[in-house]
């Protein structure tokens, strides 16, 4: 299923994409696309339902984020070999965990601001693992339980705040918009293998990542597993997984994000975001 919130920021509602693509009205089923409805049985009476049977939407609303009401927004740094190589970093030994403010996310298609002051704003299309059901230091074996499904994120980044005003990451990744995320949750059982996706980002019409999540260092499964020893996650927590070669920082030269540009990011079997950008204001 292809699962998404839709109306205006603060108040959106639950949605499904039908096999035709029209989205259908959920809110006289569930409260929200959270909590219990992502669970293993919240989602399995969601599938049970004849979507012909709900209200369709007309128009085209707007996307929300295609979750809500998570407690966690957790990022894994340096977690593609061929990334980790056009920055010249060392490959890590265990998974790099950092959280990014909740008040970063957005919806997919939603302006990302510029920061005030900011000169190196950078896009990183990952693949973003959503959770369905508590999970705390458990097992790899049973890691994918807890697996609600999959969206795609843009970890817009300020590299001179991540990477020189200190030495702390989260200041340059939790901006306001620097998050956006869907278009839509797409269920685990529709996703054969989410270590063989390709993923790209365009700039403007140009393409600057192109690559897969083979090369992932450390797989849906284990990250799972490792994060939940550490932060335990609830219905609705986001970890965002990294991303491919091909960011701004790593190009010769560095290019960074300025106003008035055009984001458009995709992901294998998980649909695709499109963001402009704008000036703090």
């Amino acid at each position: 299923m292809k699962l998404l919130r839709y109306g205006p920021a603060g108040q959106e509602k639950p949605g499904l994409l039908d096999s035709s693509g029209t989205i259908r009205d959920l809110s006289g089923v569930i409260p929200d696309l959270s909590g219990v409805a992502l669970s293993a049985a919240g989602l399995a009476q969601i599938a049970a339902l004849d979507p012909a049977s709900l209200p369709a939407v007309t128009g085209t609303p707007r996307l929300g984020p295609c979750v809500t009401g998570m407690k966690n927004f957790v990022c894994i740094g340096l977690n593609y070999a061929d990334h980790a190589a056009e920055t010249g970093a060392a490959i890590p030994k265990e998974p790099i965990v950092f959280l990014k403010s909740l008040g970063a996310v957005c919806g997919p298609n939603d302006d990302v601001m510029i920061p005030k002051d900011s000169v190196k704003t950078d896009w990183e299309v990952e693949l973003a693992i959503i959770i369905g059901s508590t999970a705390k230091c458990v097992p790899e074996e049973t890691a994918m339980e807890h697996v609600a499904g999959y969206a795609v994120c843009n970890d817009v980044s300020e590299r001179e705040w991540q990477i020189e005003r200190g030495g702390t990451w989260d200041k340059g990744k939790g901006c306001d918009t620097f998050g956006p995320l869907g278009p839509w949750l797409v269920t685990k059982d529709e996703v054969a293998d989410p270590q063989d996706l390709s993923m790209t980002l365009d700039i403007d019409g140009a393409r600057m990542q192109d690559g897969s999540t083979r090369t992932m260092i450390f797989g849906v499964r284990h990250l799972v597993s490792y994060v939940s020893h550490f932060i335990t996650l609830h219905p609705g927590d986001v970890i965002s997984t990294g991303t491919p070669p091909g960011v701004g920082l790593g190009q010769k030269p560095p290019v960074f994000l300025k106003p008035g540009q055009t984001i458009r990011l995709s992901i294998q079997g998980l649909g695709e975001q499109v963001q402009r950008t704008v000036a703090y204001a």
